[in-house]
């Protein structure tokens, strides 16, 4: 059995299919997170995100907009996903901070982070919830089956681990472009890096390889 590290800096659809075939009884994935910031100026307070999408990504034209909100929820369906438009865009850090910190520190780090990650990403895209509000936060602790006193307490302490985590982040910066997410597979004969979004069959694809060459 050879145990292998997907760094996942910012698709899990594609390991979710590998792990159903046989190849679980030859390759145990885990993936670690690594905390990068595409906008890292952003205010914590935030913004509307159907119109800071709407003006900075599609030079504030309401058709463009309505475009991008039609394929979204399309690509959704298919992922089952039940993407939303509302909400708030802001800053992520105190996000990435609380994944970064319960990965690292608790026995099931790399299954507490991948519960977290999921039910943030669920809160903010399907529930139109604040990106890394104390609410959002410690609703993703529960989600993710993490004592809430314990969380709440490390929540409300926004300088625990923060110096470390921007370390970290200022790395990751050095090491990739904007072209997020970045997955490296570790692999047994070779390494696999994937820039930027891609379908997920391309990153099955990688993780099938990881597996064969695991041999």
């Amino acid at each position: 059995m050879y145990d292998s590290i997907i760094d996942f800096t910012l698709d899990t659809i594609s390991l979710r299919r590998v792990r159903a075939t046989d190849a679980s009884s030859k390759v145990t994935f885990t993936i670690k997170y690594r905390p990068y910031q595409l906008y890292p100026g952003a205010s914590q307070t935030g913004e509307d995100k159907y119109e800071w999408y709407k003006k900075s990504r599609y030079g504030d034209s309401a058709d463009k907009m309505n475009m991008y909100v039609k394929l979204m929820t399309a690509y959704g369906v298919t992922a089952g996903i039940d993407f939303k438009f509302a909400g708030t865009v802001a800053n992520t850090l105190q996000a990435h901070r609380l994944i970064q910190h319960y990965q690292n520190t608790s026995p099931n780090g790399a299954v507490i982070a991948d519960k977290l990650v999921s039910s943030l990403y669920h809160l903010y895209f399907e529930e139109e919830m604040h990106p890394s509000s104390h609410e959002t936060l410690l609703a993703a602790c529960k989600a993710a089956g993490v004592d809430e006193a314990e969380a709440k307490a490390f929540i409300e302490n926004e300088d625990e681990g923060l110096q470390e985590l921007k370390a970290q982040i200022g790395e990751e910066a050095g090491n990739v472009s904007d072209q997020v997410p970045v997955v490296r597979i570790e692999g047994r004969k070779r390494d696999v890096t994937i820039l930027g979004a891609n379908e997920v069959e391309d990153y099955e694809k990688a993780l099938l390889q990881i597996v064969r060459e695991s041999e």
